[in-house]
C-alpha cells in the first residue's frame, strides 16, 4: 500500500551531461501530472507521463527536470551575405541622401537582425533513453518513500479499526439494557401516576415492544462489524484507496443511524467516539493511493 505523499529524485551525470529529475506528490482523486521541463524536452512529455504512470496510479505529481550539456561541440554559425549587402546598400543610400559620412562597419553588421544565425541545432533524441531511465529511477525512489509512509498509515488505521470494533462491542453490550430500563422507568411512572389503580399490563408490554423495535440497532452493528472485516481485507490489496474511501462512507452511515436511534446517553457517547475514530481513518484513507 502506497501513500500519495512523497518525494523522489535521480540524477544522471556522465560525459558532460547533467540531468536531474525530481518528483513531489500529494493526494488527489485522480492522476494529475504537472511537468516542468526544458522547452527542448517537450517532445518527451508523453514519454515521461507514461513512465510515471507505471509507478503512480493517482495523486498530483509535480515533476521537475534540470538539464545541462557541457560537452565540447563545434558551434556552427552561418552568415547571410545577401542580408549584409542589403543593409550596406541601405546605409549608402541614407548617407548620399542626407550628405552624411557612411560609418557602416563589420561589427555593426554582425549585430543586425538575421545576419548571423546558429545552425547547430541540438538533436535531443539522443537523450531519450537517458531521460526514460532517470525518470524511472526517480519514480522508484519516490515509491520507496511512499511505501514506507503507506505502511505507517496502514498500521495506524488497523489500530483504529480495533478501537472501532471495541466501541461496537460496548454498544452491543449496552443496547439490550436500554429497553429493559425503559420498561422499568415507564412502569414506575405509571404506578406513580395511577397509584393503587390497576393498569393493563399488556398495554405496557406493547408500548415497550414498540419502543424496543424503534431503537433496535442490531442491523447497524452487524453491518458495522462487517465493514471492519472488509476494511482489513481490502487494505491488503494494492491501489485500494478509492474502495476504502467509499467504505468509510458506509461506516459513517451506520454510525449516524445508531446516533439517531439512540435514546441512551451511554450508547450516544460510544457512537460519538465511533464517529471521531471513523473521521480519523477517513482522513488517512484519503492519503492512500
Amino acid at each position: 500500500m502506497y501513500s500519495m505523499t512523497g518525494y523522489g529524485r535521480a540524477e544522471y551525470l556522465e560525459n558532460g551531461i547533467n540531468l536531474l529529475v525530481e518528483l513531489k506528490t500529494v493526494n488527489n482523486r485522480n492522476f494529475d501530472l504537472n511537468c516542468k521541463i526544458p522547452r527542448s524536452f517537450l517532445v518527451f512529455e508523453d514519454l515521461i507521463r507514461k513512465e510515471v504512470q507505471k509507478f503512480v496510479k493517482r495523486g498530483r505529481i509535480d515533476l521537475f527536470v534540470n538539464f545541462s550539456d557541457n560537452r565540447e561541440k563545434q558551434v556552427g554559425l552561418e552568415v547571410n551575405l545577401e542580408k549584409v549587402v542589403g543593409y550596406y546598400e541601405a546605409s549608402k543610400a541614407i548617407a548620399e541622401k542626407l550628405s552624411m559620412p557612411n560609418d557602416f562597419t563589420v561589427s555593426q553588421a554582425m549585430k543586425l537582425p538575421e545576419v548571423i544565425s546558429d545552425n547547430s541545432v541540438a538533436d535531443v533524441t539522443e537523450f531519450e533513453e537517458i531521460i526514460k531511465n532517470t525518470v524511472s529511477r526517480a519514480c522508484e525512489n519516490l515509491n520507496n518513500m511512499r511505501k514506507t509512509e503507506g505502511e505507517k498509515l496502514v498500521n495506524d488505521m488497523l489500530s483504529r479499526m480495533q478501537t472501532i470494533s471495541g466501541l461496537a462491542k460496548e454498544i452491543a453490550k449496552r443496547a439490550p439494557l436500554v429497553a429493559l430500563e425503559y420498561k422499568e422507568k415507564l412502569k414506575a411512572r405509571i404506578e406513580e401516576f395511577l397509584q393503587d389503580v390497576k393498569y393493563d399490563e399488556a398495554r405496557l408490554l406493547s408500548e415497550v415492544a414498540f419502543y424496543t423495535d424503534r431503537v433496535n440497532i442490531d442491523e447497524e452493528l452487524t453491518r458495522l462489524n462487517s465493514h471492519v472485516a472488509q476494511f482489513k481485507e481490502i487494505i491488503t490489496t494494492e491501489g485500494a484507496g478509492k474502495k476504502l474511501d467509499f467504505l468509510m462512507q458506509e461506516f459513517n452511515r451506520e454510525t449516524n443511524t445508531i446516533c439517531s436511534k439512540s435514546n441512551d446517553i451511554e450508547v450516544t457517547r460510544c457512537a460519538l467516539e465511533l464517529k471521531n475514530e471513523i473521521e480519523k481513518v477517513r482522513e488517512q484513507v484519503q492519503n492512500l493511493e
